[in-house]
């Protein structure tokens, strides 16, 4: 019976990992291609804003984060750097600088949801016209998904 018992408990731990493990990966093997840099070379070129992701937010963890230089414009957001891999990144931005995902569902009825981020080494989202970037501070990177923080830089 013990056997019996051990052998169902180590089928369940190594479906578990094997789980969390195809939805750390799955995100990664779907993104489309980075942008190269030239092309967030150019739209950084344009930026009326400039700010950077930090790893070491109060929000961010080893599976939560960002690094790099952020450039904010009229048209487009872009990013230089990386972002831990994950499912469902929305990009918003808020009128104040959030850390944390208390902080992000606080102010979230403050905040405009710009586009999907869908690559993780460098990306560039296109601003709707509708939206004014001059109008808010903060970038936000979140996962709708699981409603996680991962990264938010204030650019102005």
């Amino acid at each position: 019976m013990k056997k019996i018992f051990l052998l169902i408990l180590s089928h369940i731990v190594i479906g578990a990992a094997g789980f969390a493990g195809g939805i750390y990966v799955l995100p990664i093997l779907i993104a489309p291609p980075a942008p190269v840099e030239a092309e967030v070379l150019e739209v950084a070129s344009q930026a009326q804003f400039k700010s950077e992701f930090r790893r070491d937010l109060a929000g961010s963890d080893a599976l939560h984060w960002g690094e790099g230089v952020i450039s904010v414009s009229q048209s487009a957001v872009s990013l230089m750097g990386k972002l831990a891999p994950g499912p469902d990144y929305k990009l918003y931005f808020s009128p104040e600088f959030v850390e944390t995902e208390a902080d992000f569902n606080r102010l979230k009825r403050d905040m405009v949801r710009v586009g999907d981020v869908k690559t993780f080494e460098n990306f560039l989202v296109h601003v709707p016209e509708s939206i004014d970037p001059a109008a808010y501070n903060t970038v936000v990177v979140w996962c709708e998904a699981f409603g996680q923080f991962i990264t938010a830089a204030k650019y102005q």
